[in-house]
């Protein structure tokens, strides 16, 4: 019996990633059907895969908030799906869920002209507060936020292009790998898991596990220990997606933070290097301080491997 890492599907075609296309979903599940695969329930060890915020807004580049060398990445974890997918026992899907009046969006802001601020504008809580921005919902949260985000996280607001909004063709997942999550679905008889985030409108939500500013009156507004719970199932987790200095940087930055008594679960933990990229903005090196929270990760146990290295 195949373990399914001889070969691509035929259906697969690598020049299509990053393209808009109805993903071929009979094909892909046909053709991991057709693999005769054991069902994942019988995997040891148990291996989960966590893609963040692999979506069309990101992925691809007209996206909204397109992430430079985002396509690649994308074409490597869908190659590396088919080529593991014996191995690959559950898949964890995020997806970033916006709408249009979020704190992180020009909406929510203006300026005494009148004027809303511009997208890639980073809003310092000096600036705040002496009324160069002004918050047109929640005044005294809003305020109240971005000092927060300076005082505890040493970061300032950033104001994000309209992007991910629920709805819109920008929230799907990249085609490409949609078919390759079809595909494994049915050839391991695995159901894709998905998780939303980022829709609390005062706050931002990097992490797939908790907001920036936790949100107590809020279900979603604080950690999310059912899916921290649900992954110490997995002997192995693999991590990758959009962006390395936001989302996924977050995510991780919440798991080490959870589990920083237990070592031995850090060592359970995979981050693909070469399934991420970083949001580039001008002015500011996003990319250097993501290698810099990943290099204080590493010394802390974290493990990184890339898409060529064997599961393990």
């Amino acid at each position: 019996m195949s373990d399914g890492s001889e070969s691509l599907p035929a259906f697969y075609d690598p020049r299509r990633v990053g393209l808009l296309f109805p993903p071929q979903v009979q094909a892909a599940v046909d053709a991991g059907a057709a693999a005769q695969l054991p069902p994942a329930t019988a995997d040891d060890p148990q291996v989960a895969l966590v893609l963040v915020d692999m979506q069309i807004d990101f992925i691809h580049s007209d996206g909204a908030l397109s992430v430079p060398g985002a396509i690649d990445d994308c074409r490597r974890i869908v190659e590396w799906i088919y080529r593991h997918v014996g191995r690959i026992s559950k898949i964890f899907l995020s997806l970033d869920s916006h709408f249009p009046l979020q704190i992180f969006f020009s909406s929510w802001w203006r300026g005494p002209a009148g004027h809303h601020p511009p997208p890639n504008t980073s809003m310092s809580a000096a600036d705040v507060k002496a009324g160069k921005w002004q918050p047109l919902y929640k005044a005294e949260w809003s305020r109240s936020y971005v000092a927060t985000l300076e005082k505890d996280h040493k970061k300032q607001l950033m104001i994000w292009p309209f992007h991910t909004l629920v709805g819109t063709l920008g929230h799907n997942l990249s085609p490409s790998l949609y078919e390759a999550v079809c595909y494994h679905a049915a050839a391991r008889q695995s159901q894709p898991a998905k998780l939303t985030k980022g829709s609390i409108p005062q706050t931002e939500h990097y992490s797939i596990l908790e907001p920036e500013v936790k949100v107590d009156d809020h279900p979603a507004g604080g950690l999310n220990r059912e899916l921290l719970n649900e992954l110490s199932g997995y002997d192995l987790i693999y991590l990758a997606g959009q962006a390395k200095s936001h989302c996924v940087l977050e995510t991780v930055n919440s798991i080490m933070r959870a589990y920083a008594s237990r070592p031995e679960w850090i060592a359970r933990l995979r981050i693909l290097e070469d399934g991420m990229s970083s949001v580039q903005v001008p002015g500011l090196d996003f990319d250097a301080l993501a290698d810099a929270a990943y290099q204080r990760h590493r010394e802390n146990g974290l493990t990184f491997t890339d898409s060529t290295e064997a599961i393990g």
